[in-house]
């Protein structure tokens, strides 16, 4: 009977430690991947307004994720406000994020980029001699931005 209890109280103990564990895996300051450079961090909402025309920037950015889309490999979601999403994902597939992530505030380093269409239709295939038609990058607005990440810190 004593064997019975004891076995019930460290079953017990066990099972509680570990959704405790699971509850405490996203503390301030963790980190995936690389450690991100907090030398000038940008708001989500101000990333593409400071792109301008640009179709790819490196930049570091703070935002809130909006949902974990798939967890190896690191795929989420940021909210960019006024209804916006950066789609983003890590550089690193080997990378695993918990499910748990949604709704926390996070700052992550990479690089933003910006859907685009060739003015013809034609992404890179175009005519290398000179005088026939170049191909001018024409940005889309509607297109979400996409953030390839090399570093993520919880705040």
């Amino acid at each position: 009977m004593k064997a019975i209890n004891l076995f019930s109280t460290l079953f017990f103990f066990l099972v509680f430690s570990a959704t405790a564990q699971q509850h405490a895996a996203l503390s301030h300051g963790m980190v995936f991947g690389k450690m991100p450079r907090a030398v000038s961090v940008l708001n989500a909402n101000e990333v593409q307004s400071f792109m301008g025309k640009k179709t790819r920037i490196s930049a570091t950015i703070k935002g809130k994720v909006i949902k974990v889309t798939k967890t190896k490999g690191g795929w989420f979601e940021i909210d960019a406000g006024s209804g916006k999403i950066i789609d983003a994902h890590f550089k690193e597939y080997n990378v695993t994020i918990p499910a748990d992530l949604k709704g926390h505030e996070i700052i992550a380093e990479g690089v933003a980029e910006k859907q685009f269409i060739a003015d013809d239709l034609q992404h890179f295939a175009g005519d290398t001699v000179k005088g026939k038609k170049e191909h001018r990058v024409k940005t889309n607005p509607k297109q979400k931005l996409t953030f390839e990440v090399t570093g993520l810190m919880v705040e």
